[in-house]
């Protein structure tokens, strides 16, 4: 860590809090240090430290994903995925199409509508499973339990009777669940968990799911479009015993004959991988086990959350979108704009406001791909998962603090000219 990155982390940069939002008269030297790697995307994730091009050369390109040697690559990525995270040893683990996506839906279309179902919204992806189960589904007994962004729904009003669809962390509110003894361990329904930006960086209690779906692309920092799909004992029966009433196409179908398709989860894939991928994402396992395995992931994470939120708690404009400390996320690290000024601009002038300052550190090269979703209110989402190093979170601390100063100036002077 360079002296300006302590010296930026011990003493506010921006101006007193009266001065700052009054108009933000004390101007904000431009940083000098950027981090070492700018990359801040909640997905694809920025690569593992020390990754190149070079990691992929044993890739079995050019290779049948069916053949002997790249098949054992596929059942390598199960295995020590499997191993990493914990998951219990009667559990079955496979890779399947569509990222996490694809992995959540292939268990709601496969597994719903033997019981009734509460869906939990918090968030964007929350609201497509909440989409899919009522509008696409057209599940007649869906219940959907909501709250807005920066909060978690009631999750006492979940009946254990039902089965349950939910993310572990919503990744574009940045609030996730504190924990899961909100789920009956003598629960009737099965519990699907969307983990994509949970799975390698939090602790889970395994006891307590029954589908963990997640993605190469978020907290391995690995590539896009393969998903993986963990199985309990309880959702493989679900499987076996329940035949839903909706055609089921290929990238969908776990069963055969009425009994679950065990290659799926030994390497003998729906559809074809990419060979590039698997290699990369073995590198990424490869260098998780190099620093520690999975309680590393989840320590490397931690400290990311760590140093962003020291800023948090000594900076008057910003805090956390989500309100309950412990339910805010590690990983997709969602913060709103709190400066008076800026809270009286309407809506579509925030989310300007907050693109503006984003480019402004993205043209200095020294932060990218940072602003809020979309869908969200207008604000920052930083990534902190495992492959971003702490001190790089710190070396982009000052840029926020002279990007929102430089912005703040630049839209309050104008609109005191227009008056």
């Amino acid at each position: 860590m360079t002296t300006h990155h302590v010296r930026s982390l011990a003493a506010p940069v921006c101006a007193p809090a009266d001065v700052l939002s009054g108009a933000a008269n004390a101007p904000v030297a431009k940083p000098t240090t950027k981090p070492q790697d700018p990359n801040f995307s909640s997905g694809p994730c920025t690569k593992f430290p020390g990754w190149s091009v070079d990691k992929l050369v044993d890739a079995a390109v050019g290779r049948s994903h069916r053949a002997k040697e790249p098949k054992a690559k596929l059942k390598a990525v199960i295995d020590r995925s499997k191993a990493m995270l914990g998951l219990p040893d009667d559990w079955m683990l496979g890779i399947v199409p569509g990222s996490d996506t694809g992995a959540v839906e292939m268990a709601m279309w496969s597994m719903l509508g033997a019981r009734p179902v509460t869906i939990l919204e918090w968030e964007s992806f929350s609201k497509d499973w909440a989409t899919d189960a009522i509008k696409q589904l057209k599940l007649s007994d869906a219940q959907v339990v909501k709250a807005g962004y920066g909060a978690l729904p009631d999750l006492a009003a979940v009946d254990p009777s039902h089965d349950i669809v939910f993310p572990f962390n919503g990744t574009t509110a940045g609030v996730r669940v504190p924990n899961m003894d909100w789920v009956a361990d003598d629960r009737e329904g099965l519990v699907i968990c969307d983990a994509t930006s949970a799975a390698f960086a939090m602790d889970m209690d395994f006891s307590k799911l029954d589908v963990v779906t997640w993605s190469w692309q978020k907290v391995l920092g690995s590539e896009a479009a393969h998903g993986m799909l963990a199985l309990s004992p309880r959702a493989v029966a679900r499987l076996e015993g329940f035949a839903p009433d909706r055609a089921l196409p290929k990238l969908f179908r776990m069963t055969k004959a009425g009994k679950i398709n065990a290659g799926i989860f030994e390497g003998a894939t729906i559809n074809t991988p990419s060979m590039l991928a698997v290699e990369d994402v073995l590198a990424a396992l490869d260098r998780a086990d190099s620093i520690g395995g999975g309680s590393a992931l989840i320590a490397r994470a931690d400290a990311n959350f760590a140093a962003l939120d020291a800023w948090v708690q000594k900076t008057e404009w910003i805090d956390w979108l989500a309100a309950d400390p412990a339910t805010r996320s590690s990983t997709s690290m969602c913060l709103k704009i709190t400066d008076p000024a800026f809270q009286q601009l309407p809506a579509d002038e925030q989310a300007a406001f907050c693109k503006a300052l984003v480019k402004r550190i993205e043209t200095e090269d020294a932060g990218y791909d940072f602003n809020g979703y979309r869908d969200a209110p207008a604000g920052l989402r930083i990534w902190g998962g495992s492959t971003v190093e702490a001190s790089n979170i710190e070396a982009l601390i000052p840029w926020l603090e002279w990007a929102f100063a430089t912005q703040y100036t630049e839209t309050f002077a104008s609109k005191e000219n227009a008056a």
